[in-house]
């Protein structure tokens, strides 16, 4: 079917799927915005496209909302990865998909009726090294950096989970407060590709709870890879155990680091529509 979607959330964080091979127009940076508008479009916190790949099982493009092109989400991979098992791309429990962050291994751990609801994706390595996050930093690796803003000043540690990432660590969590500092965050000079910003408060040794400022997308109710990044930098501050819980205001992930840096998360995926571009949106793109 031309101009087929599917739109799915993890944890309140909603993509639109749709096949390259199927749409009739081009995904412009104008025409993502227009299509997750949540007036003149279908809403949503981004654009997953299914593409070739001659790396991996299936190639994944990621769309922010405002027609950037992101390197690597986890609630994005864990619905395209529903996706492709409920459409019938794979008949296969497991798989593999191509990224611009890399290539990760997906695996479909619970299902109800042909249908995938908990997906478990293996993340790649977490990278702490300065450099490579990108972030301009006099350190090596940027860990507990001070970070002045305004009358403030913002204990960083920086990581790259295929996408970079700015996580503070705070006593008392406030939506208000990410909402006023998420974007100066990710625009700062010091993060030349723009970062994902995270507020994390240690509840245990195996529970944290985060707040997000997502590149590109703003205040995010839930974010696979932040949920990874915030878990990384826990664990290589000593403040928590390797396998641990992350609670957002969309709900939690299960995050494990290993000893060489990799990172595996699994959670909840579920499907809120599917159907047919209109022909009048259409027009319009």
């Amino acid at each position: 079917m031309q101009n087929f979607f599917v739109k799915t959330h993890g944890l309140g964080n909603d993509y639109i799927v749709l096949n390259q091979d199927d749409i009739t127009f081009q995904l412009t940076p104008e025409n993502i915005q227009k299509i997750c508008d949540v007036h003149y479009g279908i809403g949503s916190d981004g654009i997953l496209l299914k593409v070739p790949s001659t790396k991996a099982n299936f190639g994944l493009k990621i769309y922010n909302p405002d027609g950037s092109e992101a390197e690597k989400s986890g609630n994005g991979l864990r619905i395209f990865a529903k996706y492709l098992y409920d459409y019938s791309y794979t008949l296969e429990n497991s798989f593999t998909i191509e990224t611009l962050g890399g290539l990760v291994k997906a695996e479909v751990t619970r299902e109800t009726n042909g249908k995938a609801n908990q997906i478990k994706v293996d993340m790649g390595k977490a990278i702490f090294a300065s450099a490579q996050i990108p972030v301009v930093c006099d350190s090596p690796e940027c860990i507990d950096h001070p970070l002045p803003l305004r009358e403030d000043v913002f204990f960083m540690s920086c990581v790259s989970v295929g996408n970079p990432h700015c996580v503070v660590l705070k006593d008392k969590l406030s939506v208000t407060e990410i909402m006023k500092y998420g974007p100066m965050i990710e625009n700062h000079p010091n993060f030349p590709n723009r970062i994902n910003v995270q507020f994390a408060k240690v509840i245990s040794p195996t529970e944290v709870e985060i707040l997000i400022w997502e590149r590109g997308a703003g205040y995010t109710l839930a974010s696979g890879s932040s949920s990874c990044a915030v878990a990384a930098v826990m664990v290589k501050k000593g403040l928590t155990e390797r396998s641990l819980n992350l609670k957002m205001p969309g709900g939690t992930l299960k995050i494990h680091v290993g000893e060489d840096w990799s990172i595996q998360m699994e959670g909840e995926v579920k499907e809120i529509a599917a159907g047919q571009l209109s022909n009048e949106l259409i027009a319009e793109l």
